[in-house]
């Protein structure tokens, strides 16, 4: 515009590539259930985050992290893919967001077979240690209120596994998550 006003009204095009954050990021968004609250607000976050991040992947779970994830929801039940495929695909260099209400029956976390959708072989527990052995930088979204995460032993037993970085899906704790995650490890 300013290159245009110089040039007493005549059009300046300036054909500049746009600039992108060259930050990774392995996005995890937990859908079906209690999340379905929450959808609008998910997908906004999604939107942008596809704007933002030059490097941007993206998986869809249920409830906790097994062995499995998938990109396209509507396919989840036929084209899943491995979650260690993920871990060896996507270098450690990503920093990793989940996007959860982490709102579940305990046993889906802790214990084998404890998953609402299938006959997990291992906890999902055991699933997020992994996850963040590769992937230091690390945080989990939390769209249900602060203020109720207390009178969740699931919300409890997510945040002690992620290292208490679990922040509200709300502007100040986005703004927490991100800085921390730009800090690194």
């Amino acid at each position: 515009m300013r290159s245009t006003a110089r040039n007493a009204g005549y059009l300046d095009i300036k054909m500049v590539p746009e600039r992108h954050n060259s930050v990774k990021v392995l996005l995890f968004l937990d859908v079906g259930g209690s999340m379905d609250d929450h959808i609008q607000v998910c997908e906004q976050l999604f939107s942008a985050a596809r704007i933002e991040f030059k490097h941007l992947e993206y998986f869809y779970f249920h409830n906790f992290l097994y062995e499995r994830v998938w990109k396209d929801n509507r396919r989840r039940a036929s084209e899943r893919m491995a979650t260690w495929d993920v871990m060896h695909k996507y270098p450690h260099d990503y920093k990793v967001i989940f996007v959860g209400d982490a709102t579940m029956s305990p046993y889906e976390i802790v214990y084998p077979g404890g998953s609402v959708e299938h006959m997990n072989p291992e906890a999902g527990a055991l699933w997020m240690q992994r996850m963040l052995a590769v992937y230091k930088d690390t945080i989990w979204l939390n769209p249900q209120p602060e203020s109720v995460w207390d009178y969740h032993e699931s919300i409890r037993l997510t945040r002690e596994l992620i290292g208490e970085r679990m922040f509200p899906l709300t502007l100040a704790g986005l703004d927490h998550g991100m800085r921390l995650l730009s800090k690194g490890h």
